[in-house]
């Protein structure tokens, strides 16, 4: 084989193993949402499919195949099937910048912050298309929240990004990990990470910010008319997003695979083998990615649905005015330091 070639097939392994998990830690997170849950609130939960319920989320599965697939009479049945596409597919584009490990990702483009962006901005088309192929008034009602929603809040994320920007002087995704080995971002940019976390659970449409579905005034919001297995696609791309965003969140602001403040002793520890610096890399980055998941799930469990007009006022009035203000600040602090320090 020639040696050009090894990068290339690596990547490609990089993104088997990096999709397989991300499609399989759907079904995790919500056997773990159920195992959270009942524990927050002194129930048993899942004890009957298989032991300790472990079987349970393959239980779902099979439910939702052997249901009925309806399509509203009214509604327009080709966007009605493609809706629950776009945000898996979404989901599932965002893995191929995320650096795993030291060497260990898809690509590493230069750009790799604004494909971010523009790849998480597009999962709000098939929610909002969902809303309106449905023929129904929950379901509209639903997606134009959606719609709401996603421009409140990319504006605030996209300034909070850039405020990491500032201290990596780079907008590779490699080289923000790199730059966080001697001190992780969420410590010089608490605001930044703050809002960035905030935003990403209204990205997700997690509660307290799951104002697209609220059963209590919308039924079931976008997916109100979905059944079968085009439902059970809205819940997949819902847990997968919630796996990308803690994974983001790692990227951006808990330094990636670095243990905190190792680039001060990495030094005076043994030479690890490439295999055994690979494990230990993938292993301090799937960890902080599963407390992160671990805290989406708490909130949920914790913290009330917002109402619209306060859903509204955090994005525009209050998280947009802050992630300027802190942009600005960070900016004019480095350039103070680079100018006379």
């Amino acid at each position: 084989m020639d040696s050009s070639q090894i990068p290339i097939v690596s990547s490609y392994i990089v993104m088997a193993g990096a999709l397989g998990f991300l499609l399989n830690s759907a079904a995790i997170t919500v056997y773990a949402e159920r195992r959270v849950a009942a524990f927050i609130q002194n129930r048993v939960g899942p004890n009957r499919v298989g032991p300790l319920g472990l079987f349970q989320p393959l239980a779902d599965v099979v439910k939702l195949i052997f249901k009925e697939d309806v399509t509203p009479a009214q509604g327009n049945p080709t966007l009605h099937a493609t809706a629950p596409l776009i945000p898996v597919i979404t989901a599932l584009m965002t893995v191929a910048v995320i650096p795993f490990g030291e060497g260990i990702f898809v690509t590493n483009i230069n750009v790799g912050v604004l494909y971010i962006l523009a790849v998480a901005s597009l999962g709000v088309y098939g929610v909002t298309m969902a809303g309106w192929a449905s023929n129904s008034k929950y379901s509209l009602l639903g997606g134009l929240r959606a719609a709401a929603q996603m421009l409140s809040y990319e504006l605030p994320m996209g300034m909070a990004l850039a405020s990491v920007v500032l201290f990596a002087q780079s907008l590779s995704m490699v080289t923000m990990v790199e730059s966080q080995a001697h001190f992780w971002f969420i410590f010089v940019n608490p605001i930044g990470a703050i809002i960035f976390i905030v935003c990403t659970f209204a990205e997700a449409n997690r509660t307290p910010f799951d104002l697209v579905e609220a059963e209590q005034e919308l039924v079931g919001g976008f997916h109100t008319e979905y059944s079968s297995m085009k439902f059970g696609m809205f819940f997949l791309a819902e847990y997968m997003h919630v796996v990308i965003g803690s994974m983001l969140i790692t990227v951006f602001f808990l330094g990636g695979w670095h243990l905190p403040f190792a680039g001060y002793y990495e030094h005076i520890l043994p030479e690890a083998g490439t295999w055994a610096k690979a494990i230990l890399d993938i292993s301090v980055f799937l960890g902080k990615t599963i407390f992160l998941v671990f805290v989406f799930i708490w909130v949920r469990w914790t913290i009330p649905r917002f109402k619209y007009n306060q859903l509204m006022s955090l994005g525009w009035a209050r998280l947009l005015p802050l992630s300027i203000l802190n942009f600005a600040v960070i900016a004019f602090i480095l350039m103070v330091i680079h100018t006379y320090f």
